[in-house]
């Protein structure tokens, strides 16, 4: 038996994928598998900076300056992708607001704050889904991946709360695309030694050593510590899997 894992000749967005972060160990990890990945985020330049070094791997990928909560700026993303490489196969819903937001207690948020952080972090996924879902559907299906987080379980932040939001999105976002050959899941990671994790959980701090009494394993990981679950839920080998969300926070998090 065979397993398949190559993404190759499959186009790849992936949001928020400046460098520096999350996004980054995404995008390149798609495009090692083969696919050729759009590093879209608000920081133009800074997603310039990750398709140059897919390309420098000898990788294909092109960056693109988007608003995920505009819905113009999405559909400008998305046809810049079908016009690049002809289509959309996976779409990473990864950008989010989150030190914007998890610091500040629900009842001391302004409602300018809050209406901000559900516009990126849900109606910028719902956004990006729509616009992706009649390429994916030419194709004949497509995988969606929605990044959610350890903050939704239990949801103590506003960050949480529209991070919950998002798992709902997910499954009625599965139900709904299915019968067209879309898969959508979810991946809620724990901390990592990315730009915003290090800021929110460097080593001393108070969360920090929360988690390091609650983690199994490691209370902190790396964002490539991530590239396994989403090769899962994009390659050939995760075609069963949708409706689903894998924590991956070294059991900081356990779901029967």
């Amino acid at each position: 038996m065979n397993v398949d894992w190559s993404l190759d000749g499959k186009v790849a967005i992936v949001t928020g994928a400046a460098a520096g972060g999350i996004g980054e160990a995404y995008a390149r990890t798609l495009a090692s598998a083969g696919a050729s990945v759009v590093c879209a985020d608000i920081q133009g330049d800074k997603a310039e900076l990750v398709a140059k070094a897919i390309e420098a791997d000898g990788g294909e990928a092109r960056a693109v300056s988007v608003d995920i909560a505009d819905e113009a700026s999405v559909a400008a993303m998305v046809g810049d992708t079908v016009s690049a490489f002809g289509g959309v196969d996976i779409l990473v819903n990864n950008a989010a607001l989150m030190l914007q937001l998890a610091p500040i207690p629900a009842m001391q948020m302004s409602r300018q704050d809050w209406d901000r952080g559900f516009a990126v972090n849900v109606t910028g996924a719902w956004l990006c889904t729509k616009a992706v879902a009649p390429e994916m559907e030419k194709r004949g299906g497509g995988r969606i991946v929605n990044q959610s987080s350890l903050g939704a379980f239990p949801a103590a932040t506003v960050y949480g709360i529209t991070k919950l939001a998002l798992v709902g999105l997910t499954t009625t976002m599965a139900a709904e695309l299915g019968p067209l050959g879309i898969s959508v899941n979810c991946i809620a990671p724990g901390i990592t030694e990315s730009e915003a994790g290090k800021l929110i959980a460097g080593p001393g701090t108070p969360y920090r050593e929360m988690l390091e009494q609650q983690a199994a394993t490691m209370a902190v990981g790396q964002p490539e510590d991530l590239a396994g679950v989403l090769l899962l839920l994009t390659s050939p080998a995760g075609r069963w899997i949708t409706g689903q969300v894998i924590h991956v926070s070294g059991g900081v998090v356990m779901r029967p």
